[in-house]
C-alpha cells in the first residue's frame, strides 16, 4: 500500500503553496519533510487529511487516484495524523481519550468498561508501552506518554493505520521522551506502517529517517536517502544558506566587570548557584532533563520563589516579582511560548507592548496606541517579524513568526539581561538563522544573556561560556573554546572530579 504525491500543485488567490509536488510514502519506512515555514509543509499535511482539495495533481493509493473530499475519506483510507498540540480531556483515563473519536465499546446497552481498557491495552502493548496504565487519568502522563497513547490510538480494532503523519511530534517533549518516541516510531516501520516525519530538527531526522524530502517556497528541492546526504546539505537546501552561516561571528569574550551577580541561589531542585555574568556575554545553560536549566531562569526573573543574592548593575532584584525584574530591565522568552509567552487571540501589537505598558501610557492614564504601534514597527523590524499588520494574530502565525513576536517583546525595553529558554524550538533554520543574529547583536550592544538549550550544537554555537548543571547545581563552568558536541555531552553526565 504506497501513498504518493503527483505533481500537486495548491494556490490560494495568487499565493501558491504548492508548485507541482510528487513525493511517495513506501510501507514500512519513515519518510521525513523537511523545509522552512512557508515551505509547503502544513498544506501537505492538510491535503493529505481531507480538509482541502488540490488544484492540480493527484494523490495516489496503490497507483490508483483517490479523491480525500473531507478528513472521514483520509481515515478510510488508513491516514492518522499525529500534532505537536496534543489535545486531550485530562480528567478522562487513558483508554476513554483513546477511544474519544471511536465507539466506545458495549453490553447490554452499557460502556462495556472492562472492554474498553482491553482494547487500550491490546494497542499499548504492541508498542511496548506496558508502563502506561490504561485506567489512570491522562492528567498523570507526562507530554511524552500521551503522545505515544495517541500513536497507540492508531492501532486499536481492525481499521487501524497504514500511515501516520508525525507534525513536530517532539516539539514539546524531552531527550528521554524523544528516545522513547523514536523506538515506538521504530517497532511501527517494522510493523509495515508508513510514517511521514515532519520536522525541523536535521539531527533526528538522520537518525531516523530512511528517505529525506526537502520542500522550499512550494516546491520540491530534493529527495535523498538518508545516506546520501548530510546537515550542511539540508540546510543549504532548504534556505540556501550554508551551514557555516548559520551561527553569527562569535567575537573574542568581554573583558569587563559583571553586569549580573548572583550569590548562593536556591529555588526549586537548584542549590548554591553563584555566577556572575558580564556585559555583552553569553552564557550559556546545558545539562540533562530536569537538572535545573529552565528553573534557574524563572528564579532570576522572579516567577518561582528564590533565597540567594541577586543584583543587577549593583542593584538587587526583587526575588518573586516579574513585573518589577522586568521594569528593573530583565526581559525573559519562556519555553513554551503559546502557554507562557503569548496570548494567543490578542493582537500581536498587545503582546510586544504588554511588560511596556507604563511607559507607553500618557500620563500613566492612557495608553498611547501610537506609540505601541511605532513600538511594534521598530522592533518587529529589528527580528524580521513576518506578519498581516499589528492586530494579526499569534495563533495565525508560523512558530518562528510566533517566536519572533516574543524576542520583539524582550528587547522592546532595551534590556540589560536577557533570559532566554529554548529559544528557537520548533523553529525553522532559517528562522534560527534570524533570532541568533537579534542574540548576537543585543550581545554586541551590551546586553547580558543567559541561554538555556537542549539543543548543545546551539549552545556551542552562541556561548562565550557555558555552565552545566546537575542535579541542580554547577557542575562544569568552561570557556567555549575548542569545544565539540560530544565534549559538552560528556560533561552533562559526568561528574566533575572531587
Amino acid at each position: 500500500m504506497t501513498l504518493a504525491l503527483e505533481d500537486v500543485s495548491r494556490n490560494y488567490g495568487p499565493v501558491q503553496a504548492l508548485r507541482g509536488v510528487s513525493l511517495m510514502l513506501r510501507p514500512g519506512e519513515v519518510h521525513a519533510l523537511m523545509g522552512e515555514n512557508g515551505a509547503g509543509k502544513s498544506t501537505l499535511i492538510r491535503l493529505l487529511a481531507g480538509l482541502e482539495q488540490p488544484n492540480r495533481g493527484w494523490v495516489m493509493i496503490d497507483g490508483q487516484p483517490v479523491v480525500l473530499a473531507r478528513p472521514e475519506a483520509a481515515q478510510a483510507h488508513g491516514l492518522r495524523f499525529i500534532h505537536q498540540e496534543m489535545h486531550v480531556v485530562p480528567t478522562l483515563s487513558v483508554a476513554e481519550n483513546m477511544h474519544l473519536h471511536r465507539p466506545f465499546p458495549r453490553r447490554a446497552g452499557l460502556i462495556n468498561w472492562r472492554e474498553l481498557r482491553r482494547r487500550a491495552r491490546v494497542a499499548l502493548d504492541a508498542l511496548g508501552l506496558d508502563h502506561i496504565d490504561p485506567a489512570v487519568p491522562m492528567l498523570r502522563l507526562g507530554l511524552g506518554d500521551r503522545m505515544l497513547c495517541r500513536i497507540a490510538t492508531t492501532l486499536i480494532g481492525k481499521d487501524r493505520a497504514r500511515y501516520i503523519i508525525m507534525d513536530e511530534p517532539t516539539a514539546a517533549l524531552t531527550g528521554a521522551e524523544s528516545e522513547r518516541l523514536f523506538a515506538v516510531i521504530r517497532d511501527l516501520r517494522a510493523q509495515g506502517v508508513g510514517v511521514l516525519y515532519v520536522s525541523h530538527r536535521i539531527a533526528e531526522v538522520m537518525a531516523l529517517a530512511d528517505r529525506v524530502t526537502v520542500l522550499r517556497d512550494g516546491a520540491r528541492i530534493s529527495s535523498h536517502v538518508r545516506g546520501d546526504t548530510d546537515q550542511a546539505r539540508l540546510i543549504h537546501e532548504m534556505t540556501g544558506r550554508d551551514l557555516s552561516d548559520l551561527y553569527p561571528p562569535r567575537p573574542a569574550p568581554p573583558d569587563t566587570p559583571p553586569v549580573l551577580r548572583i550569590e548562593g541561589l536556591r529555588a526549586g531542585p537548584l542549590h548554591d548557584i553563584s555566577l556572575a555574568v558580564a556585559p555583552g556575554e553569553v552564557l550559556g545553560l546545558a545539562g540533562l532533563a530536569g537538572a535545573g536549566r529552565g528553573e534557574l531562569l524563572r528564579a532570576l526573573v522572579g516567577a518561582i520563589p528564590r533565597k540567594g543574592n541577586v543584583t543587577l548593575a549593583g542593584t538587587p532584584l526583587p526575588p518573586a516579582d516579574p513585573a518589577a525584574a522586568w521594569a528593573a530591565g530583565v526581559a525573559y522568552i519562556p519555553r513554551e511560548r503559546r502557554v507562557e509567552g503569548l496570548m494567543m487571540l490578542r493582537p500581536i501589537v498587545e503582546n510586544v507592548a504588554l511588560p511596556h505598558l507604563d511607559r507607553l501610557a500618557r500620563a500613566r492614564l492612557f495608553l498611547d496606541r501610537a506609540a505601541e504601534r511605532r513600538l511594534l514597527a521598530q522592533r518587529g523590524a529589528e527580528v524580521r517579524l513576518k506578519a498581516g499588520g499589528p492586530q494579526a494574530l499569534p495563533v495565525t502565525l508560523s512558530g518562528g513568526n510566533q517566536q519572533k513576536v516574543l524576542f520583539a517583546r524582550a528587547v522592546g525595553g532595551a534590556p540589560r539581561l536577557l533570559l532566554l529558554d529554548e529559544p528557537t524550538r520548533g523553529v525553522d533554520v532559517g528562522a534560527r538563522h534570524d533570532l541568533y543574529r537579534v542574540i548576537r547583536a543585543l550581545a554586541a550592544q551590551g546586553v547580558a544573556v543567559i541561554l538555556a538549550s537542549s539543543d548543545l550544537q546551539e549552545v556551542i554555537g552562541l556561548a562565550d561560556r557555558i555552565v552545566v548543571l546537575q542535579g541542580g547545581r554547577i557542575a562544569h563552568l568552561v570557556r567555549n573554546e575548542g569545544l565539540a558536541e560530544g565534549d559538552l555531552l560528556t560533561m552533562c553526565y559526568d561528574r566533575p572530579a572531587a
